[in-house]
């Protein structure tokens, strides 16, 4: 009895969280223009609209562009900071950390007006690529935590192995601490273009109307009224989210990537 109160109980649990997604893909497939739920009649139509209409596919472009240049920049931030923290164990590298974790844990709408003033002041405003930086900046938390991780996780009687055999710190790095942090570095990579992908205030408040994303083009679209195409946007979303976690899921230790330890470590 016991047993199935506790999985009627995360049972529910389940609907209630599932339950906004259900929903949402429900009116995704309306037949007629409308958002109502359950849905009137059966149409993967507003699917087909998101490729099919330009000004969609525009959006759909240019948030994927945005995502896949930003989580690269910001890995190319995060790994020399993350690697430097590993080798250099001086109080104050921990400012380089905090630095480092400091856009992600802010409220975002502080990070987005701040960002916002220095492009103005530099006179960079509503160019493409301060939407790049910007989103790398805001989302090098990300990479720089899995890398940490991943860093944190080698023995480094390996790197003094190599290094005794003659092997210099850049050799060192690619011969033996890439292939060992490769897991940590591909989810910092997709946890960054995820979020990136979902990101508005920040996109909105660095380059306006001028690249309009996804994110940017629904709330444009509200304005006009409610279709559909919104509802079937927010299930590719959730779409793409699903299969990047669940591709690291499946060659990486997600459970750790996240911050947990694995079952392995703690054996």
């Amino acid at each position: 009895m016991t047993v199935f109160l506790q999985r009627l109980y995360f049972g529910l649990i389940g609907i209630f969280l599932a339950l906004p997604i259900i929903v949402v893909a429900g009116v995704s497939v309306n037949e007629k223009q409308d958002l109502a739920f359950p849905p009137k009649g059966f149409s993967l139509g507003w699917y087909a609209e998101i490729f099919t209409n330009v000004e969609w596919r525009n959006a759909l472009f240019a948030s994927i562009t945005l995502a896949a240049l930003s989580a690269a920049v910001a890995l190319l931030i995060a790994l020399p900071l993350a690697w430097f923290l590993w080798r250099r164990h001086a109080p104050w590298a921990n400012i380089f950390q905090l630095l480092g974790i400091a856009p992600f844990t802010l409220p975002p709408v502080i990070t987005a007006l701040g960002l916002l003033t220095f492009w103005a002041a530099t006179g960079f405003y509503g160019q493409p690529a301060t939407a790049v930086i910007s989103h790398a900046i805001f989302f090098v938390t990300l990479p720089l935590v899995t890398l940490s991780l991943g860093f944190s996780s080698i023995d480094r009687s390996l790197v003094e192995a190599a290094a005794t055999m003659g092997a210099d710190d850049r050799t060192v790095f690619r011969t033996v601490v890439l292939p060992l942090i490769l897991p940590y570095l591909v989810s910092g990579y997709a946890f960054a273009f995820v979020l990136s992908l979902n990101e508005y205030i920040v996109a909105y408040m660095t380059v306006g109307f001028t690249m309009e994303t996804l994110p940017i083009k629904i709330f444009n679209a509200l304005r006009y009224g409610y279709t559909p195409t919104m509802a079937s946007v927010t299930i590719l979303f959730v779409a793409i989210a699903a299969t990047v976690f669940g591709l690291v899921a499946r060659f990486g230790d997600l459970p750790k990537l996240l911050g947990a330890m694995s079952s392995r470590d703690q054996e």
